[in-house]
């Protein structure tokens, strides 16, 4: 008995400094913690607030069959770039839809909690960088051809008679114009690319670009460089030269240097904007939306708010109609919550208001089945039995009713966290946690309290106390 009443002192006390550790640290940092002190709650986008962009995709040119791959590589390179933006817990989901014409269209939805800045979001997430890798163009007859070409392009633009519509028409009309007069194009291009690092010159300590090449990427380097010993190896990025060096002997490691005149900032933007990739299909924007922290906040105090309540209506329900056990389930509803919040914390679980519904919800799962155990136990006691073998074997006989109704919740939680969108994926995500956890503090926690209060007998303070309903 004493054993018993050891190890419910001792889970009253982790209770007491998992809520100690969830509700003071909110924002503060508690030494007794050390870093986990200090983690606040995560919430999405519909309470923390932050911009939502919904992007159309042109999957014009994708074969039907390549669709779903091609969306999924759009959807890993957009959550690269919104990770670079330092964003905390984006969400990144793709959808299809159905036109008035019926016919179906991509899209993608990027919400950002906490950006406030549109137009940053929407260059970030938009920018597709072009790397690529030129030759010097040997001197001949086409150099000169595409020479003159810009030599007349270059008096036509000074000349004042011509209308400007006529000079753009002119110089559309030479192809020889989009030539590289200096640099000729090659196979090598960011698509070969596996990564880019800073690095630093060990002389001057001026940071630099390091560009590592896949496989494919490094023989081609290998054998531009080969061939081009003692001349220029253009790299442009956009359509501009940021780097032009003389190979002065083959490059066979699979590894180039830009060393473009950047500072530090413009390095790592660089290095970012080449690590995110090429978006695989272009992508168009077609809405943002921002939503204000004052919306978010509403939504999180009337979601508070009604879970608050929902606990109070719960607890009084538990103490008036199964009296004493009703009390042992309130403290272990207490510890529920507090183990819950702590594993929001921990993990951590982005609180979405869909999210903190299904917290909710899961509250009242973890209170149906102390309510299955306390009518079991009501059954027993009416067939004569003594408290302890009347607890022993309503516990025994309803856990296989509360496996099976929790089982079936899991399963329905992973269903829609693997097919739901975003806020369906955060309602499951809590229900099944909370069903997970409410399964520990029903059987275990509440059994142990109970095991511990060691009543025994039948007398009338005994019955009454372990009651039920209105008698």
């Amino acid at each position: 008995m004493w054993r018993k009443r050891f190890i419910a002192f001792i889970l009253l006390l982790m209770g007491a400094g998992i809520g100690y550790f969830v509700y003071p640290s909110e924002g503060k940092t508690i030494a007794l913690f050390g870093p986990l002190g200090d983690r606040p709650f995560k919430y999405g986008l519909d309470i923390e607030g932050g911009t939502e962009l919904v992007y159309e995709a042109d999957t014009t040119k994708i074969a039907s069959g390549e669709l779903r791959q091609t969306m999924e590589a759009l959807r890993d390179v957009i959550e690269r770039r919104v990770n670079l933006f330092g964003v905390s817990e984006p969400v990144v989901q793709t959808e299809e839809v159905n036109t008035l014409s019926g016919d179906p269209r991509q899209r993608l939805i990027v919400e950002l909690p906490g950006v406030t800045d549109i137009k940053q979001a929407v260059e970030l997430i938009g920018q597709t960088p072009l790397l690529e890798f030129k030759t010097e163009r040997p001197e001949g007859e086409e150099k000169t051809k595409i020479l003159e070409a810009y030599t007349k392009a270059q008096e036509l633009l000074k000349n004042e008679e011509v209308a400007d519509e006529l000079k753009t028409a002119i110089l559309n009309s030479i192809p020889l114009l989009n030539e590289d007069p200096n640099f000729l194009p090659t196979a090598l291009n960011g698509s070969k690319l596996a990564k880019a690092s800073i690095v630093f010159d060990s002389t001057t300590n001026e940071p630099k670009v390091l560009l590592t090449f896949t496989d494919e990427g490094r023989e081609l380097f290998a054998a531009i460089t080969k061939a081009n010993v003692e001349k220029r190896v253009a790299i442009y990025l956009d359509g501009a030269v940021i780097s032009a060096p003389v190979v002065r002997e083959a490059i066979l490691d699979g590894n180039a240097e830009i060393s473009g005149g950047f500072n530090i900032q413009e390095a790592k933007e660089l290095v970012g904007r080449l690590n995110s990739g090429a978006l695989p299909v272009p992508i168009s924007l077609l809405s943002t939306q921002t939503i204000g922290a004052s919306l978010g906040e509403k939504a999180l105090t009337s979601g508070v708010r009604a879970g608050l309540i929902g606990v109070l209506l719960v607890a009084v329900f538990l103490i008036f109609w199964y009296r004493l056990p009703g009390v042992v389930a309130t403290v272990a509803l207490a510890i529920y919550i507090a183990l819950m919040l702590a594993v929001f914390k921990l993990i951590p679980v982005t609180l979405t208001a869909a999210g903190i519904a299904g917290f909710i919800l899961s509250i009242g799962m973890a209170v149906d089945a102390n309510v299955l155990i306390f009518e079991r136990m009501k059954e027993e006691l009416l067939k004569g039995k003594d408290i302890t073998d009347a607890m022993h074997d309503g516990f025994e006989r309803a856990w296989l009713s509360i496996r099976d109704s929790n089982v079936s919740s899991i399963i329905s939680a992973v269903i829609l966290f693997w097919f739901g969108t975003s806020l369906v994926k955060g309602f499951a995500l809590t229900l099944g946690l909370g069903v997970l956890v409410s399964m520990f503090s029903a059987i275990s926690i509440t059994r142990m309290f109970l095991y511990a209060l060691g009543t025994r007998g039948h007398s009338r303070l005994v019955k009454f106390l372990f009651s039920s309903g209105i008698k």
